[in-house]
């Protein structure tokens, strides 16, 4: 499973009420996307953004990549809104969980 971690910080000049517009708009557009699994975003203290998107597989991965409205997104994002952005992308390897019931691990 592809696992996309995208680390950003975003401009003091930037349009947040837009910045905010275009990321609702990508988080409704990527749920409807064949291979999608899920999408969080977490802020830390020091100001960087993750956002995290899990695919089941490279193939839907890259079809979100590739997506035009996305592509489009990804411009307005390095034009626009950040100031500095990374992106990992990662295979997982093995997921541990635990719930009240236990825990079990995956391969």
């Amino acid at each position: 499973m592809p696992i996309v971690l995208f680390r950003s910080r975003v401009r003091d000049d930037a349009d947040m009420a837009a910045l905010q517009a275009v990321g609702t708009r990508m988080d409704e557009l990527v749920r409807t996307m064949p291979g999608f699994v899920s999408y969080r975003d977490y802020s830390a203290a020091d100001g960087e953004v993750l956002t995290v998107v899990e695919f089941r597989d490279e193939a839907s991965m890259k079809a979100w990549r590739e997506h035009p409205e996305h592509r489009a997104a990804q411009q307005r994002g390095r034009d626009e809104f950040f100031s500095e952005y990374r992106i990992q992308v990662c295979d997982l390897q093995r997921e541990y969980a635990f719930q009240p019931s236990g825990s079990r691990e995956r391969n």
